[in-house]
């Protein structure tokens, strides 16, 4: 019996989209080739994987426990991959996530870093909300992912970075309006029809409403990025929320928006990298979570030395 990696491959797409068509597109062959190795697999075990219809593929019982066995042999052989990969630290391909409110302000300077530690290192960048980049961590597209904690999946390793406190962020107007209050400002009391977070989904609109205080009032959640919500703070329609990693970035493109302070405690939120666990050396992971700490803490640092 000469079972190959290529036909649990196959096999896998072809139970994931129950189409020979698509799952063909989705590995990169032609349809013919596929089937054709989905026909050699099944003559080597000596029974039907799947029931074929005209548009349609069913698994057949046989198909289902030989999916589980694919899988598992699948996942074995890609741990075995990532282990020869990072055997030395960083080195070849790095593939990280990083979501949006992090992405546009720690990657110039943390991919500078990482190419000046290894000339020969590629890096690919991958920037989607929390839930994609928790996918893609899961199913091996990504190496690794900063995103913001809390977050516990159980099949994900963590290595805090840094603390990234929120300032809030309005026009001149909208800030002198809130009189003797700023003097001991805190989130909860702040007027919830003025505050504006980005759309939903983001991880960062889930922890401003928690320091903020889920349940008071309505809150407008409609700007896709920290950037539209810089220029529409600057021209008066609300208060937001600013973390300090992007706090000066954000100041530079939106002149006219000014930043304030709360009274200590401070609220924040904790930047994190994450991988799946078991997924190679330990090396590499210390060694890019360390870099991003630093870039990380390097950039907070500065924000509150001038804010």
């Amino acid at each position: 019996m000469n079972i190959t990696l290529r036909q649990l491959t196959y096999f896998k797409a072809l139970a994931a989209e129950r189409n020979f068509g698509r799952a063909a597109q989705a590995v990169h062959v032609s349809q013919p080739a596929l089937s054709v190795q989905i026909r050699d697999l099944e003559a080597q075990l000596g029974a039907a994987l799947v029931e074929r219809h005209a548009r349609d593929v069913v698994l057949t019982p046989f198909g289902r426990q030989i999916l589980s066995q694919a899988e598992k042999t699948l996942e074995e052989v890609d741990r075995l991959v990532q282990m020869a990969r990072w055997r030395g630290g960083l080195s070849g391909e790095l593939r990280l996530g990083v979501i949006p409110t992090v992405a546009p302000y720690l990657l110039p300077e943390a991919l500078a870093r990482l190419r000046a530690h290894d000339l020969s290192l590629d890096v690919k960048v991958f920037e989607g909300k929390t839930e994609r980049l928790v996918a893609q961590l899961l199913d091996g597209t990504l190496d690794a992912a900063v995103m913001a904690l809390p977050l516990e999946v159980a099949a994900l390793e963590v290595a805090p970075l840094f603390e990234d406190r929120f300032l809030l962020a309005g026009s001149a107007a909208r800030l002198a309006a809130l009189g003797a209050k700023a003097e001991a400002l805190r989130p909860k009391a702040l007027e919830p029809s003025q505050l504006m977070l980005l759309e939903d989904g983001h991880c960062l609109t889930d922890q401003a409403l928690e320091v903020c205080g889920r349940g008071a009032g309505q809150i407008n959640t409609g700007a896709s990025s920290l950037a539209t919500l810089s220029r529409l703070v600057e021209a008066g329609f609300g208060l937001t929320l600013m973390p300090e990693i992007a706090a000066l970035s954000e100041c530079l493109s939106a002149p006219k928006m000014e930043l304030m302070r709360f009274s200590a405690p401070e609220p924040s939120r904790k930047i994190a990298l994450f991988r799946r666990r078991g997924s190679g050396s330990d090396v590499w992971f210390a060694e890019l979570s360390a870099l991003l700490a630093q870039v990380g803490e390097g950039l907070t640092a500065k924000c509150r030395s001038t804010l």
